[in-house]
């Protein structure tokens, strides 16, 4: 019946009736609802909240870059009207995960001279020597790539690595690089610096396909590092950050007088720059004493400022870290976690915040951060002789909300809740590795793989639905991926370094 086909005749009771029928007509419609771009129905849903609810059959209704609503399926469908909806039975509904410590350029360099001690020497000389715009490009998209199809959402990532080499000797390099992840369409956070000293440091200009090689100084890398953050902080709706990189200093270090009164101004100059432009401060490769020596010495802690892997800390150097707010990433797939043990659970426990990160993809990793959760619940349980050391729910905290904290974007992001950034990851746990489909923070931590993820949207928008990718094309990353990779090995004349060691075949330990 409607309203249409109501004949209103004479008289006074006539319209009374009328009035009536509408009025019923009217309270059984059903109500028009607000409006959702997209709608995540029948998924069950780990949202992360405060409360660390899990939704069966539950739903997620996004609008714009926010999420509005998180409830059930049924809830959700009444109160919205969604432009699209995904069908999310059979999947994970949860926030992005967060990848904490990381390295650009590290994708092209894969195992590259790891097995007879020279992956650190191929990194510096690649970065410095052999790397162009071209080469950050390329490995800028794969990188984002490669975390994208992981259900990694945001990342830290430091401009370099290998025995601390960061190329900021041009603006291009580091341009070329986020763009490269622009275009993607992840959540980044890309920390620039200084390499570490002495200067000035070469590096090798291939602009026309010839080498010249540049006398770089201090002076002159914290300048294009300050022109990076200028031009790309807080861009594309915040979804781009920078931060500042310096070398962390160690005092068992052989220093002159002067060397050390030299490394110390330079370290409170990219302090000072990494406060002038509130952003965060980064140091990688925090081991026991180097945390005392960086508070003592040279004020650099606080709760602006993240330190990775920080391994053996002394029982005065964990107090530190927690008295002054300073971020931790740990790395448990790392080597620097094979040489030395993030105290982490001992951090947690003294009310530091911790965070987990994949150390890079490179010489012996991936991205994938549920290979570093599994990873991570094995390293300390096997540490304490102790099964129940790091339960799963605090692992996926490390993963999604302690990591929010860490980078202060914990009203942003790290959990699903209405008025957050829409950094939402669906995984598929209908595969015979995840069921049955039961203790789904289980199945996350102990089970599920980057590959299982099958959708992701990032800032409200699909980046990747069914494994499909919606932003970028898979083969022509890939393809100039490999194109850089073998031109970079090239330039920087390390072929020799791809071959297998002595010792690779037949035998427990490589070497002689």
């Amino acid at each position: 019946m409607n309203r249409s086909t109501i004949r209103i005749t004479a008289g006074v009771g006539a319209l009374a009736t009328a009035a009536a029928i509408i009025a019923t007509l009217t309270a059984s419609a059903p109500p028009q609802g607000a409006r959702a771009d997209i709608l995540i129905t029948g998924g069950t849903v780990i949202t992360m909240d405060s409360t660390r609810r899990i939704l069966e059959d539950g739903a997620v209704a996004i609008a714009g870059d926010r999420i509005v609503a998180v409830g059930s399926t049924a809830e959700l469908r009444a109160r919205f009207r969604a432009g699209q909806e995904i069908d999310a039975r059979r999947k994970i509904v949860m926030p992005g995960l967060i990848d904490g410590h990381g390295h650009a350029g590290h994708g092209l360099l894969k195992t590259l001279g790891t097995d007879i001690g020279q992956w650190n020497s191929a990194a510096e000389r690649m970065y410095a020597r052999g790397s162009t715009p071209d080469f950050w490009r390329a490995e800028g998209q794969l990188a984002a790539l490669e975390r994208l199809q992981f259900g990694v959402t945001t990342s830290v990532t430091l401009f370099g690595g290998g025995s601390d080499v960061y190329r900021t000797d041009d603006i291009r390099y580091g341009d070329a690089y986020m763009e490269a992840v622009r275009r993607v369409g992840v959540r980044w956070f890309l920390a620039v610096g200084p390499a570490r000293g002495p200067f000035p440091r070469t590096f090798t200009d291939w602009t026309g396909g010839s080498p010249r090689d540049n006398p770089v100084t201090f002076e002159q890398q914290m300048s294009v590092s300050d022109a990076l953050i200028r031009k790309w902080h807080n861009t594309e709706n915040g979804r781009l950050k920078m931060a500042v990189v310096f070398p962390t200093s160690n005092p068992s270090e052989s220093l002159s007088v002067a060397a050390l009164a030299e490394r110390k101004a330079q370290a409170r100059a990219a302090r000072d720059l990494s406060k002038q432009r509130g952003v965060f401060f980064v140091q990688d490769g925090h081991t026991r004493g180097t945390v005392k020596f960086a508070h003592e010495q040279l004020n650099l802690l606080g709760p602006d400022a993240i330190f990775s892997h920080a391994t053996e800390l002394t029982e005065e150097e964990i107090r530190l870290v927690a008295s002054t707010g300073t971020r931790i990433s740990h790395n448990p797939s790392a080597i620097f976690s094979i040489r030395g043990r993030n105290p982490t659970t001992e951090l947690i426990d003294a009310g530091a915040i911790v965070m987990l990160g994949s150390d890079g993809p490179a010489p012996d990793r991936s991205y994938d951060m549920f290979r570093h959760m599994f990873q991570a619940t094995r390293y300390h349980r096997f540490h304490f002789r102790d099964p129940n050391v790091l339960p799963a729910g605090k692992v996926l905290e490390m993963a999604t909300v302690d990591a929010a904290r860490a980078l202060g974007m914990e009203k942003e992001i790290g959990s699903l809740e209405p008025g957050k950034k829409a950094d939402v990851i669906l995984v598929d746990w209908f595969k015979p590795h995840m069921v049955p489909m039961n203790m789904p923070v289980y199945r996350l931590v102990y089970f599920a793989e980057g590959t299982d993820v099958a959708t992701v949207i990032v800032d409200g928008r699909i980046l990747m639905r069914d494994r499909r990718l919606l932003t970028v094309n898979q083969d022509e990353i890939l393809n100039l991926a490999q194109a850089e990779a073998d031109a970079a090995i090239r330039r920087a004349g390390l072929e020799s370094l791809t071959a297998m060691p002595e010792g690779f075949w037949g035998r427990t330990r490589l070497g002689r």
